[in-house]
């Protein structure tokens, strides 16, 4: 199992561009930002990487925590780590909200792991979801979802690492559990852009949250602009 807990210090961000919760204003303080990378064929197989971050209003860091499988009898113990991990946010840290982009996929999938593995841990009953991508159809009033990569464009937020698709982390994974020696023979750039794929999306929901408003305006200024065109186009 790879484990990884890293410290990032935060880009300077205007608070008044934070995305306003119904509940607290605060929310982004009390949030942990999640995403995984996983394999299913035909049902779930396995979390591939479970990737989460928080933010240290104290420190003023993004504190990130990283498990990653190196073979099929880790996919057991990553939920396990995972389970404690949310404890350890809600119970120690204080962490209400849990902030994701489509999280819909992510949490079908842990939740069918975990019944399936028999680890007792439902996520919606400590943490409320935020949704970034139903958030940004509030906004947009649009039918058609907006991809993760596209918000961050919206947001002015430059990603770190290389893309790498997902069909190539399934597939990589899918070989993790078919053969217990591949992970020795894998090349180890591969699953460091991996990891480094998953880092983004979790920091980058935290940085999509703080920016929201920032976000918003340019939805609402390229609104005003189709309208000009339109009135134009009718005069």
């Amino acid at each position: 199992m790879k484990i990884l807990e890293q410290y990032y210090d935060v880009e300077e961000f205007d608070i008044n561009d934070v995305l306003d919760s119904e509940e607290d204003n605060e929310a982004f303080k009390k949030a942990i930002y999640f995403d995984l990378e996983h394999y299913v064929y035909k049902k779930p197989i396995c979390i591939g990487v479970f990737g989460c971050c928080y933010y240290d209003s104290e420190l003023n860091k993004l504190v990130s925590t990283q498990y990653m499988i190196e073979n099929k009898n880790e996919v057991h113990t990553l939920l396990l780590l995972a389970r404690d991990y949310f404890e350890k946010m809600y119970i120690q840290l204080n962490k209400r909200y849990i902030v994701t982009f489509s999280g819909n996929n992510d949490f079908t999938v842990i939740n069918y792991l975990f019944k399936q593995y028999g680890v007792e841990f439902e996520i919606k009953n400590y943490f409320k979801e935020i949704d970034l991508q139903k958030e940004f159809s509030k906004i947009s009033h649009s039918k058609e979802n907006i991809g993760l990569k596209n918000l961050e464009k919206l947001a002015g937020i430059d990603r770190k690492n290389d893309v790498i698709s997902g069909v190539t982390i399934a597939k990589t994974f899918a070989k993790i559990i078919k053969d217990r020696e591949y992970i020795n023979r894998v090349p180890k750039d591969k699953l460091t852009k991996i990891l480094n794929y998953n880092l983004d999306d979790v920091i980058n929901l935290f940085y999509i949250y703080v920016k929201w408003n920032k976000i918003k305006r340019v939805v609402l200024e390229d609104k005003n602009l189709e309208n000009k065109e339109d009135f134009r186009k009718d005069s």
